[in-house]
């Protein structure tokens, strides 16, 4: 492999070279270039493959791409003669994770899997298991870890150089103790000089396409997840302003506030802007922007960061969904609860759904989490 810029692998240099570090590796370009910049480093890494996909959903909606990626990710390990293990973590997955899904779903809300898969899986159920000191992966993200000689004794979870990749909305659901043994190697890459170092290193996977979806479904439709968990069930599609209805749905559950593709509406555009869930029913409208919302109830907010004056005054930001797009915006909350907060926005969102999570920043630096309440 080729010597690595000095400049791309800062974060690396405090984190002590005497421990093994397990890295999750998925088969994909984005864990396969992490490990070759940890093994450029010089540590020592532990591959991991973790088996989360569920015999149950494979035999009903298909084949989920798991085989490749396994063979991918052991072509990747051979090449930087690095052990790989498969841990089978299905059990915990369908119990933290898919129930919460469904659970999301049948409530009328917008479940936000991903988030849960991080907290409770990857840095939660095989943290527990491999009793690793140091877990890395190929998220786009930075943690800045404060040592007191070896000790980490503090952490902070801070925005990726490629802010257009950047998972830190996906992270937010972490403890500060999950944070203190983690390592991001692409924190302060673009993706395309990630991409470029697979294709310097030759990996098997360099041009292979980025994975799409949640954590366990791979090529499986998330609506085709849903149709076998929940069914379906036709209700009327009513337009908000007149009343009437302009068409049918499948079942509530198959759509979010803010949608717009996936109607079968003519006449649109349409946007999905209300439902009711009880009645099975889907509002529409023609002007999504009508009915945003700049005011926004978060509960369980889950602080990666202790609140303070200085981290909430000037400089606050929202995101809430994946993507570059942050709005400032203002926090209270009772100074017996910081976990429930009213958040309000710069202008307004039209795209608030009950269930979606809410992430605070400060600059940079990710505050934390909580499920929006609509």
């Amino acid at each position: 492999m080729p010597t690595l810029k000095p400049h791309l692998n800062n974060d690396l240099e405090p984190i002590p070279k005497t421990e093994e570090i397990s890295l999750l590796i998925s088969g994909g370009v984005d864990s396969s270039v992490a490990l070759g910049l940890l093994k450029e480093a010089g540590f020592k890494v532990r591959a991991h493959y973790l088996k989360i996909w569920l015999e149950d959903e494979l035999t009903y909606l298909g084949d989920c791409p798991w085989q490749e990626d396994l063979e991918f990710a052991r072509s990747v390990c051979d090449s930087y003669d690095t052990p790989l293990e498969v841990m089978p973590l299905q059990r915990e997955y369908e119990q933290k994770v898919i129930q919460y899904t469904l659970s999301e779903l049948r409530a009328g809300g917008t479940p936000s899997p991903d988030l849960f898969c991080n907290s409770m899986i990857k840095f939660g159920a095989f943290a527990d298991k491999s009793q690793s000191k140091w877990i890395a992966t190929g998220h786009y993200a930075r943690a800045i870890h404060t040592f007191d000689g070896e000790t980490v004794t503090s952490s902070s979870l801070c925005k990726a150089a490629d802010l257009v990749k950047d998972q830190t909305y996906f992270l937010s659901q972490l403890s500060q103790a999950q944070l203190q043994k983690i390592i991001f190697p692409l924190g302060q890459l673009e993706k395309n000089q990630v991409r470029q170092l697979a294709k310097d290193w030759n990996l098997a996977n360099a041009t292979r396409r980025d994975s799409q979806g949640i954590c366990f479904l791979g090529k499986i439709p998330y609506r085709e997840f849903v149709k076998h968990h929940l069914g379906e069930k036709s209700g009327p599609i009513i337009h908000r302003k007149t009343g009437k209805a302009v068409g049918e749905h499948l079942g509530s559950w198959f759509h979010t506030i803010g949608q717009r593709k996936g109607l079968g509406l003519s006449g649109g555009p349409w946007f999905v802007v209300a439902k009711d869930f009880a009645e099975n029913i889907v509002f529409v409208d023609h002007e999504p922007e009508a009915t945003g919302v700049s005011c926004i109830d978060v509960c369980n907010f889950n602080w990666l960061q202790p609140p303070s004056p200085k981290l909430l005054g000037s400089g606050l930001t929202a995101k809430l969904r994946h993507g570059s797009q942050t709005v400032k915006c203002r926090v209270s909350f009772a100074e017996e609860n910081c976990q429930q907060l009213r958040v309000t926005l710069e202008g307004p969102d039209r795209g608030v759904a009950s269930g979606q999570f809410c992430v605070l920043f400060h600059q940079n630096i990710c505050l934390g989490s909580g499920r929006i309440k609509i």
